[in-house]
């Protein structure tokens, strides 16, 4: 009994050691598995799921603190009584789980070495029946000298315990068991291997068959049955090969981006699980660091599981020159323990990995900017587009009504575009497509509607900002109101001999040139009056103009 009492005992305090040494390493990993397990549908202790991380952080030192006492032989009693009701808890919840399939990692020892549920119970009642030789024969379980340095060795167990939760905390795990550990390429670890094991099912049909239910169970293939089909389960024979990384991509609007950023050269990666989650001294952060990259050159994303709401008033909250993608909220916390964290890849390897706190530390140099990638597809639809737009204007030979119904079929299809893509700019079509969208918007009824997405392109340099204006003063001038550059011109009584041609009325028209020159247009408002309108500019009010107006009547 001695002998086995006290193979028992290094067995489990070794085992007891190790299991919690690596959910300490990561103690916001196993929080996300006891989350799991306080969820709906599994313990249904919802109200834990805020406290998941202080009693992860708890337990796993509680384990690291048993494992130490039972080796010392310090308080014998209160330790075995304590390995037991974990034991039997534990046994049970790997039991439930396994037999119900609620979860299906129990987590025991973080990521790395991760149980199926069966295996999980399996280890716990082998850990059980060690545990009951112990708690059976603790008489046997004597103390190591010097006993009075026990409880300062618990003691400073204890310490070091907090002290490298919270360094981790602080910063990242010391260990990356994960799947997007440095080193990985995300799109290699996607691949399924051609002689990968292949998932097997059972099928399994009900039939009414002459008043009788009869289940008739195939491989998939539908039975050849005289009778009426009633339903069918599907039944897991055999899993099938799973890639270590199976569940990430990066979306926006529909639109899957994951191969493009996953094939450049230099990317920095802002991972936020969850906006409202994010820390705002991390965002703060993150705004310095994310400046300086895009500064170099880097392509900068940010990554989140948040709303398209979240992401705009978090980006507008802290001025990021970044935006945000898509990404499953369960794969980001398994890329980065940190909200925000910083990852930077190069060609889909994941080359830095850094909590908010280390910002700082990100080291990087000027490099190439990447050039975009032309959706060519779309360019050669918009340039379609472009030239029906401008091909009747330019001939003046089709009718009103015919350039109406044109520029009306020609909206609808740069709507659908708006929706998918949002507006398709140089990085998207090029430098000689980029205008085509405000071409047909210009030319529409609907520029009160899509002037806001103009002005947002102009911001982001998809579009050249003398087009933004040139939009801003048409939609000025259809209200009536005075235009800011003087980029629109009227012809009054144009099928008269005595037609008035005019630049329409301009606000604050002694600056106007020196607004023009600040956004890029070459030419004076003098100069463009000459050129397209053919007569000298003058200076007009709103109420002149609706004078000049009422006489050509």
């Amino acid at each position: 009994m001695k002998i086995l009492v006290t193979f028992s005992r290094i067995f489990v305090a070794a085992l007891f050691l190790f299991s919690g040494f690596i959910k300490l390493n990561d103690p916001l990993g196993f929080s996300y598995k006891l989350q799991e397990y306080f969820g709906e549908g599994v313990l249904n202790l919802e109200f834990l799921i805020p406290y998941a991380l202080l009693i992860a952080i708890f337990l796993v030192i509680f384990e690291i603190i048993l494992g130490i006492t039972l080796l010392l032989g310090y308080l014998p009693k209160f330790t075995v009584w304590s390995l037991l009701l974990m034991i039997v808890f534990f046994t049970f919840l790997t039991f439930y789980s396994a037999y119900f399939n609620k979860v299906t990692d129990c987590g025991c020892f973080g990521d790395a070495l991760p149980l199926t549920p069966w295996e999980s119970f399996t280890k716990d009642v082998i850990l059980l029946a060690l545990i009951l030789v112990l708690f059976f024969g603790r008489k046997f379980i004597t103390p190591i000298h010097p006993v009075a340095m026990h409880k300062w060795i618990v003691f400073a167990g204890f310490t070091a315990c907090l002290g490298f939760a919270y360094y981790v905390l602080m910063h990242l795990p010391l260990f990356d068991f994960r799947a997007y550990k440095i080193g990985t390429n995300i799109e290699e670890g996607m691949q399924v291997p051609d002689d990968a094991p292949k998932a097997e099912f059972a099928y399994h049909w009900k039939f009414n068959v002459d008043g009788e239910e009869k289940i008739i169970s195939t491989s998939g293939d539908y039975p050849k049955v005289d009778g009426k089909f009633i339903d069918v389960e599907t039944e897991t024979i055999k899993e099938g090969y799973e890639p270590p990384i199976h569940d990430f991509a990066i979306e926006k609007d529909g639109v899957d981006y994951t191969s493009e950023f996953l094939g450049r050269e230099n990317v920095i990666a802002i991972v936020t699980y969850n906006l409202s989650k994010s820390e705002a001294e991390g965002l703060i952060a993150i705004k310095e660091v994310t400046d300086n990259a895009i500064s170099l050159g880097y392509d900068v994303i940010g990554l989140t599981a948040s709303t398209p709401e979240k992401m705009m008033e978090v980006k507008e909250q802290y001025n990021l020159g970044f935006d945000f993608y898509t990404t499953d909220e369960t794969a980001l916390k398994t890329i980065l323990r940190s909200n925000p964290g910083i990852i930077q890849l190069k060609k889909g390897t994941i080359v830095e990995k850094l909590h908010w706190n280390d910002a700082s530390k990100l080291s990087l140099e000027k490099v190439e900017p990447s050039k975009p990638r032309i959706n060519e597809r779309l360019k050669v639809q918009l340039d379609s587009i472009m030239k029906i737009d401008q091909e009747g204007r330019n001939r003046g030979d089709i009718s009103w009504e015919e350039q109406k119904l044109a520029d009306s079929t020609n909206t609808i299809f740069i709507e659908q575009i708006f929706e998918k893509h949002g507006y398709p700019g140089k990085s998207l079509v090029g430098e000689d497509t980029n205008i085509a969208a405000w071409l047909v918007i210009q030319h529409s009824d609907k520029i009160g509607q899509y002037l806001p997405l103009i002005k947002e392109a102009g911001r982001k340099e998809e579009l050249d900002n003398v087009y933004v204006a040139m939009m801003e003063d048409r939609f000025l001038m259809q209200q009536g109101k005075e235009q800011l550059y003087g980029t629109q011109g009227i012809t009054l009584d144009s099928d008269s001999k005595n037609s008035i041609r005019l630049i329409w009325p301009i606000k604050n028209p002694e600056t106007v040139n020196e607004k023009r020159q600040n956004l890029g247009f070459e030419e004076t408002v003098e100069e463009y009056s000459e050129r397209v309108l053919g007569v000298p500019y003058k200076i007009y009010t709103i109420e002149e103009v609706e004078k000049l107006k009422e006489k050509s009547k």
